[in-house]
């Protein structure tokens, strides 16, 4: 009987395991539900002759379930000439590309594509931000945004970089997020407690230093990203649109209101550097880098990706500063082995056009990721978005030559003027885990070499290549 091939593409789909590495197995209780007495608690009255009973046999653990998903296994490792035709079919991109691809697990070359040339990756950038902030400060860290004392009659608002600090909490979300509400509610308690009920209110965000606005992006980038800093709310654009100029005494404000609502008045608000051993008053975390990467990955979050660039110099001892972010991601990825003499990286996000990265390297850091040498990377492969489903991929991958890359094809986009991007991990037809990077720029046709990268992904999807 013939199977039509939207009903074959369903049947792959409701069988294919999206995550790497990541097992879901049923457990099984070798407990019994109910307490079992043991021969010895139990009593007889004063007197009686009766025996004591029998111990009873232990109940048979029980069985374990079969596992939700199959383990991930090594397919065939792919043979690099039908791997090139696969790709070749799809077409010319008409453009400067850069592009490779290599099997996961033995790291063999599948295919190159000027793959050691230094093009311009735009977003895909934020694949090795990711990987460096997951190296740095480890996927269990938190961020935390304090309150401490100040001078008499005063307390101050220090920032800690969390990228997601919200103005209020939303109840039972996930992961939570620090919120200035539960900050103000904490502070309220301590200053009544205390007799205070009017404050002033310092407001201090020198975690980061230097430039909040990189020197490479253009002016009119205010619209894709807010000046970096270690102290915002909502992303720094609690107050509507554009973005916040000034995000620390945006957060301070927001923070203000929020003391109000908890019946605490404030009469001035003014920037000031917290003592080093200032008494705490309140805190609230963030949610951990990992869940903080796969939120920068599966929405391309710029300013999230700023706050974990800025984040590396911190990590290191060294003041927060674009330079110093810049010095600590060129060690974290070298250490890695996922850096080249020719890449250049002048921002944490991707969007100045400065930067410079050879594919291959976005491919090593996606091989990394997968390793068993590195499992605290592994938020990168999770935070990356599925065609067709999540994130920046969800209303892609709609041309009918790439309908078959749809829930298979996990890719980071990267988009700016004259480039089209996407880097990411694909399991093929008969196994085999692979990494990718296309990377197009100067294309005559903008679209179509958007829809070339996702093409040429689903290639890779459909390949039965051994």
């Amino acid at each position: 009987m013939r199977v039509s091939r939207t009903v074959r593409r369903r049947r792959r789909l409701a069988v294919a395991g999206l995550g790497v590495g990541l097992v879901l197995l049923g457990l099984g209780s070798a407990c019994s539900p109910f307490p079992q007495v043991s021969a010895t608690d139990q009593t007889q009255p004063p007197g009686s002759t009766a025996p004591a009973p029998s111990p009873t046999a232990a109940a048979k653990p029980a069985a374990a379930p079969a596992p939700v998903l199959k383990p991930v296994r090594k397919g065939p490792v792919p043979n690099p000439d039908r791997v090139a035709k696969a790709i070749e079919r799809v077409g010319s991109p008409k453009a400067e590309l850069g592009a490779v691809v290599e099997e996961v697990f033995t790291g063999k070359e599948l295919y190159d594509h000027d793959g050691d040339e230094p093009v311009l990756p735009a977003s895909t950038l934020k694949l090795l931000t990711s990987a460096a902030a997951l190296a740095a400060l480890g996927p269990d860290h938190e961020f935390t945004t304090r309150v401490v004392n100040g001078a008499k009659g005063q307390v101050i608002l220090v920032g800690g970089g969390d990228p997601y600090l919200t103005d209020k909490a939303v109840p039972d979300s996930y992961p939570v997020r620090g919120s200035i509400d539960d900050l103000a509610a904490q502070t309220a308690r301590k200053l009544r407690k205390s007799g205070q009920t009017t404050i002033k209110l310092g407001y201090d965000a020198s975690l980061f230093s230097g430039r909040a606005w990189n020197a490479t992006w253009p002016g009119n980038y205010s619209d894709q990203v807010t000046p970096t800093s270690a102290l915002w709310v909502n992303e720094g654009r609690h107050q509507g649109a554009p973005r916040d100029s000034d995000p620390a005494k945006a957060a301070a404000q927001a923070f203000a209101k929020a003391l109000e609502r908890h019946k605490i008045s404030v009469t001035k608000i003014s920037t000031q550097k917290a003592a080093a051993k200032a008494k705490p008053l309140a805190s609230v975390s963030s949610m951990p880098v990992e869940r903080i990467v796969e939120q920068v990955l599966l929405t391309s979050d710029n300013d999230g990706a700023e706050v974990l660039f800025r984040h590396l110099a911190v990590a290191a001892g060294e003041p927060g500063s674009i330079d110093e972010a810049q010095d600590e991601i060129k060690k974290l990825l070298t250490g890695l082995k996922a850096w080249d003499k020719k890449t250049e990286v002048h921002d944490g996000s991707g969007l100045s056009r400065e930067n410079r990265v050879p594919a291959e390297v976005l491919v090593a850091v996606l091989r990394a990721a997968a390793s068993d040498d590195h499992p605290e990377l592994r938020a990168v492969l999770t935070g990356l978005p599925v065609a067709g489903a999540e994130g920046t991929l969800r209303s892609r991958f709609t041309d009918p030559a790439a309908e078959d890359g749809i829930g298979f094809v996990r890719g980071k986009t990267g988009t700016l003027t004259g480039v089209q991007s996407l880097a990411g991990i694909v399991r093929t037809e008969d196994g085999a885990l692979l990494a990718y990077a296309f990377i197009i720029n100067e294309p005559k046709d903008e679209w179509l070499a958007r829809e070339w990268v996702a093409k040429a992904s689903t290639a890779l999807a459909r390949c039965g290549c051994k």
